[in-house]
């Protein structure tokens, strides 16, 4: 069996935990968390032994395997603690809190030959719609890709804000709290981003940070995007809500919050409908496309993400989303923040 500690068993430590009493060949050996009532009688019903430092867990607990909840602020030292040790490590997104943090875990990862045995948590990489597009564009189906058309727009109610005031500060704001989740998609479909522009609004809520945003995206393989976010318009157009992966949310099955073209047809995700011509020779605005669906079954990319960091752990494959992919997304994110700030087209600096 495969010890397992969880760092911060808040809202996605607790979905680990989960997963983790779910999987064969893994078991929670601790928690690390803050000595509160909260956290002491969570724990306690778990039957394992809680931790307030990591360092101190690791001495006693000697876990094969470690999963870094906490919030984002703590990753980089607790990132730090575990390579230290080397003691291999899933860290959830985002990887830091900012570029220079998240640099040090890349360069402390390489400095002590361990990037292979460091994943960060973007889960959505092990998402079956995910590979299932990846695999249709690398086909050649649509063609070449020109443009890609993205959304994540969804309500989210006033106790949101009141439960976490932080969201309505400099800090929080839907670019930096979610957006994240697509940049890693958008990077895992189509390529790497080369630049970033965006207009925001923060008209409706009213608060510091924005409510809204528009970005417009130019990937380094010539594609361009433009994608729509917004925590205050009442829509269906999110991976939450049309993907199906996660319960806890309503879902839509005709709806789709991607549409990627190309110079052959266009394929809308998460329904996998794929809108083509036959051929080159048959290509024209005149001509009707063939059409049809590509199913795929879909599954709980979280409890595929936790299967393949026991693979890791077993030595038997190396992170899907490696420590510096998860530094690259956060690249994006705050070329994206700069965008927002100037006004202007910022490159992404990897």
């Amino acid at each position: 069996m495969l010890n397992i500690v969880v760092v911060g068993p808040g809202l996605m430590g607790k979905q680990h935990i989960e997963r983790i009493e779910a999987t064969s060949g893994m078991v929670l050996s601790a928690v690390v968390a803050p000595a509160s009532s909260v956290n002491r009688d969570y724990v306690a019903r778990l039957n394992v032994p809680m931790f307030s430092d990591l360092g101190r867990c690791i001495e006693f607990q000697k876990p094969d395997g470690v999963i870094i909840a906490s919030p984002n602020k703590f990753h980089t030292e607790q990132a730090i603690v575990c390579i230290k040790h080397d003691i291999p490590v899933l860290i959830e997104k985002p990887l830091s809190t900012c570029l220079k943090e998240g640099r040090r875990i890349v360069d402390f990862a390489k400095e002590r030959d361990f990037v292979h045995k460091v994943m960060v948590g973007h889960h959505r990489a092990y998402s079956p719609l995910i590979q299932h597009a990846c695999r249709i564009i690398e086909s050649g189906r649509v063609g070449s890709l020109v443009t890609v058309q993205g959304s994540a727009q969804f309500y989210k109610p006033e106790y949101y804000f009141v439960e976490g005031e932080w969201r309505t500060r400099l800090g929080g704001g839907p670019i930096l709290i979610n957006m994240i989740h697509e940049v890693g998609n958008l990077r895992k479909l189509i390529g790497e981003i080369e630049s970033v522009q965006v207009i925001s609004s923060s008209e409706r809520r009213g608060y510091e940070v924005e409510d809204t945003a528009v970005m417009n995206f130019r990937f380094e393989n010539g594609v361009l995007g433009s994608f729509v976010l917004s925590d205050t318009a009442a829509s269906t157009q999110s991976w939450e809500l049309t993907s199906a992966e996660n319960p806890s949310y309503p879902h839509y099955a005709e709806e789709n919050c991607y549409s990627i073209s190309g110079t052959l047809g266009t394929l809308d995700i998460p329904t996998m409908n794929i809108k083509a011509y036959a051929s080159s020779d048959t290509a024209s605005w005149m001509e009707a496309f063939d059409e049809y669906d590509a199913p795929v079954d879909r599954q709980d990319p979280l409890l595929l993400q936790l299967e393949h960091f026991k693979q890791m752990l077993n030595g038997d494959e190396g992170p899907v989303v490696s420590v510096w992919d998860g530094y690259c997304n956060l690249a994006v994110v705050e070329a994206i923040k700069q965008a927002e700030e100037s006004g202007c087209l910022e490159r992404v600096v990897y």
